[in-house]
């Protein structure tokens, strides 16, 4: 038996909006494009980015209080070039919600125009590999 991770699906009253968001960080095509229902897939086939219709959607509140609409998840995206990846998101509609910067990576968190908070992160010079990373 074999599972394999198709798409992670993320709620929005713009199901084609979103993906069109992401269609422009990513680069990927749109597969499926309806009122309700929006696919990135990249071309190799490999895992995608949908889109569902939540007419009732509530962002999440970044950084979290107590009260508010928590963040369900999240995602990260992993960059070579951070200052023009955090350009491209922001001409795009993104809004910066925060970031750090350590010994292993620097991160700047925004959120999506629906409101899902996402990390732009580059690897510092000389980090040691992180998990997902080959050896």
């Amino acid at each position: 038996m074999t599972i394999r991770l198709a798409a992670a699906v993320l709620g929005t009253p713009d199901p084609r909006g979103l993906a069109r968001f992401y269609q422009r960080l990513l680069g990927w095509p749109v597969r499926d494009d309806t009122d309700d229902w929006a696919t990135l897939r990249p071309e190799d086939g490999g895992t995608g980015l949908s889109f569902q219709l939540e007419r009732d959607h509530v962002p999440p509140v970044w950084p979290p209080e107590p009260g508010t609409q928590q963040m369900q998840t999240h995602l990260d995206l992993l960059v070579d070039d951070l200052e023009a990846a955090c350009a491209l998101a922001e001409e795009a509609g993104a809004r910066r919600i925060g970031g750090y910067d350590d010994p292993q990576e620097i991160v700047r968190v925004y959120a999506d125009p629906a409101g899902h908070p996402f990390c732009l992160f580059v690897r510092v010079a000389n980090a040691s590999p992180g998990p997902e990373d080959p050896a």
